[in-house]
């Protein structure tokens, strides 16, 4: 444990910070299956509602520095090639 009152500060910030970001990983994980699973049961309004709910949730966590921006990008790409797909498919 640390003795000096900044070193303590920094131990209880980077607490805090790694919580939250903890939280919003998940809520950008639990955004992803939903859509993934609505396109899965072939419920294609459903499925766009959640992308679109998918991919805020990653342009905030970018934005917030939670996860690097390329990654954001990364995943957002790959949830419209998997909605495209679906629609070209049916």
């Amino acid at each position: 444990m640390a003795n000096i009152k900044s070193s303590k500060k920094r131990i209880k910030i980077a607490k805090t910070r790694n919580m939250r970001n903890n939280i919003v990983k998940t809520s950008i994980k639990t955004a992803i299956k939903k859509f993934e699973k609505a396109i899965t049961d072939g419920n294609i309004e459903e499925a766009e509602k959640n992308l679109i709910n998918a991919v805020s949730k990653l342009d905030k966590a970018a934005a917030k520095g939670v996860i690097h921006k390329n990654t954001a990008a990364r995943k957002k790409s790959s949830l419209y090639k998997k909605l495209n797909n679906y629609e070209s498919a049916s």
